[in-house]
């Protein structure tokens, strides 16, 4: 038993060392801690003030514990046996009260932020809304005030609260950008969740579903990007906007028919696949491919997707262009050379 125990205090500090780099290796961006709305700041709050009780409440004990130790220890040469107290009505009603005060405390916070934050905007006037589809494993966004839908990119102007109807096609999903807010799940069965949250500076916040939901859950991101009022405007105006489709008549007949069955351009195409406009905007293909990472370019992305879309997202829906749709290698660049011309200027 000693052994381990002193094999156990050699490897403390090489797992105290571990956890503390381990703990660097997430991604900046996906930190609750550097809240930036007002929902993640309270909830941001809500955690310091529950850590500050209980580092209050470690010290005390611990200071008590020392003290006693020191205090009350066996002195050389003392043989007696010291006074046994059995008991101390103060101190018994004083470590019974006190806790219960701090449990009180970090209670009435919690359901103060609770009910702050559960709040339903959707009927507000002055608010954004915002429909959020999830899929696996992709985002919708509608905006149904606007007559936009859009896929991967949730673009909303600061300072205003974007309320949100939550629902999902398949399975449990969890809606979930860090920096402005808490996760919110997206139940099957045609049930509808409620949310909301505002960002207060201009910039791209990082959304992930925060919901084991299938093999590529880990690659199911969006981005959140906060604009000015005007720029927001303009983002509408130009999502509404009619767009030209590829000048060489077969591209455009292959787009059509191959494509625009189940994605949407525009105001062309269907609804059932993530909406392509703008997509050579975009930071990223499926989520996962980073345009410009290791020099790609976004037309060499979307070629990689579109010749095998089970390698680069196992399990996504998409059926596979070369076996299913029979396309041709020259068939999937032109479409990806249209698509990557495909630019929001806003």
């Amino acid at each position: 038993m000693m052994k381990r125990w002193q094999a156990v205090k050699r490897l403390l500090p090489l797992l105290a060392g571990l956890a503390l780099l381990l703990s660097g290796c997430g991604r900046e961006d996906l930190s609750v801690l550097k809240p930036q709305g007002p929902v993640a700041q309270g909830q941001y709050d809500l955690m310091k003030l529950s850590i500050t009780i209980m580092i209050v409440v470690l010290l005390i004990v611990f200071g008590i514990a020392a003290y006693v130790l020191i205090r009350f220890r066996r002195r050389p040469g003392q043989t007696d046996v010291p006074e046994q107290v059995e008991g101390n009505f103060k101190l018994e009603v004083l470590w019974t009260v006190i806790p219960l005060i701090l449990v009180l405390i970090l209670g009435a916070a919690t359901v103060q932020k609770v009910f702050a934050y559960g709040e339903n905007y959707w009927n507000d006037k002055n608010a954004i809304k915002v429909k959020v589809t999830a899929h696996q494993f992709w985002w919708e966004f509608t905006y149904p005030d606007y007559g936009v839908t859009t896929a991967q990119d949730l673009i909303i102007p600061t300072g205003k609260k974007i309320a949100f109807q939550l629902k999902t096609v398949d399975v449990l999903h969890s809606f979930w950008v860090p920096s402005l807010a808490g996760k919110t799940d997206t139940n099957p069965e045609g049930s509808v969740n409620t949310a909301w949250f505002q960002a207060d500076k201009e910039g791209v916040y990082r959304g992930k579903c925060a919901e084991l939901c299938g093999q590529s859950h880990g690659y199911m991101e969006f981005k959140v990007k906060a604009v000015s009022q005007a720029k927001f405007d303009g983002w509408v105006k130009v999502m509404k906007a009619p767009v030209a489709m590829p000048e060489d008549k077969a591209t455009a007949e292959l787009l059509k028919n191959q494509c625009l069955s189940c994605h949407a351009i525009g105001d062309q195409g269907g609804p059932l696949a993530p909406n392509l406009t703008g997509i050579g905007s975009r930071e990223s293909v499926a989520s996962i491919l980073i345009n410009g990472e290791d020099g790609k370019t976004v037309k060499q992305n979307l070629v990689e997707w579109l010749s095998d879309p089970q390698k680069v997202k196992p399990g996504n829906k998409m059926p596979s262009p070369k076996e299913k749709m029979h396309l041709t290698d020259a068939q999937i660049d032109a479409i990806a050379d249209y698509l990557s011309k495909s630019k929001l200027n806003y």
